[in-house]
């Protein structure tokens, strides 16, 4: 099954196209959201050098019916907001194509990864279109074989090292406490993340290409 990477602009007059364009320096991220009807309800991380001057604008906005503060750090704040206008949202659900959370906004641009059919995609396409949203396809990928990229034991290996931290930057956990997790010698964990990696990696190359939503 396909899966892109669409990079959205938001016309002039949406108010969070408007928003994000007047506070550049600050990022929205959409971390759940939901609609219902013409209403859309999310909760919006924004964070960045004076976001509080960006959630006033916000809040001054007609169509942002409701904004609730949730949690506020000294750089950041969680907020839950209620819209008359949710573009993206109603352009993502008329079209059948799941919307994968989190999402950026940031100068008037949204970053959506998305995996659904051709047909779906190309719906999201004249979604889009009807909405007044240009796009870009940044990527379109799609895995031509069915059979698994890794074997149990390779999986089960990266798994527990990404969850020690062993793939953090800067790493928190050494290959060695990730032998000793896993339960099996220093040289074999290296030689087996060593497989899985290339794996990872040939499988990756293998599967890029491009292509349009039509």
């Amino acid at each position: 099954m396909p899966r892109a990477r669409l990079t959205l602009t938001l016309p002039e007059g949406a108010w969070i196209g408007d928003v994000t364009r007047s506070h550049p320096e600050v990022r929205f991220r959409v971390l759940a959201a939901l609609a219902d009807g013409g209403t859309g309800v999310a909760h919006l991380e924004v964070a960045g050098p004076d976001y509080a001057a960006a959630l006033r604008d916000v809040d001054e906005r007609a169509e942002v019916t409701s904004l609730d503060l949730l949690q506020r750090t000294e750089d950041a704040a969680l907020v839950q907001f209620e819209t008359t206008t949710p573009l993206l949202l109603l352009a993502a659900q008329d079209s059948g194509v799941p919307l994968e959370l989190p999402f950026d906004i940031r100068d008037g641009e949204a970053t959506w990864d998305l995996t659904a059919p051709h047909d779906r995609l190309s719906a999201l396409g004249d979604q889009l279109e009807a909405f007044g949203v240009e796009f870009t396809v940044d990527h379109v990928r799609e895995r031509v074989t069915p059979d698994p990229v890794l074997t149990e034991r390779q999986e089960s290996l990266v798994e527990t090292a990404a969850e020690m931290g062993y793939y953090d930057v800067p790493r928190t956990a050494t290959l060695t406490e990730v032998a000793e997790a896993a339960g099996v010698a220093k040289s074999t964990c290296s030689e087996t993340l060593h497989r899985a990696e290339s794996r990872i990696v040939s499988d990756f190359l293998a599967a890029e290409g491009n292509t349009t939503l039509k």
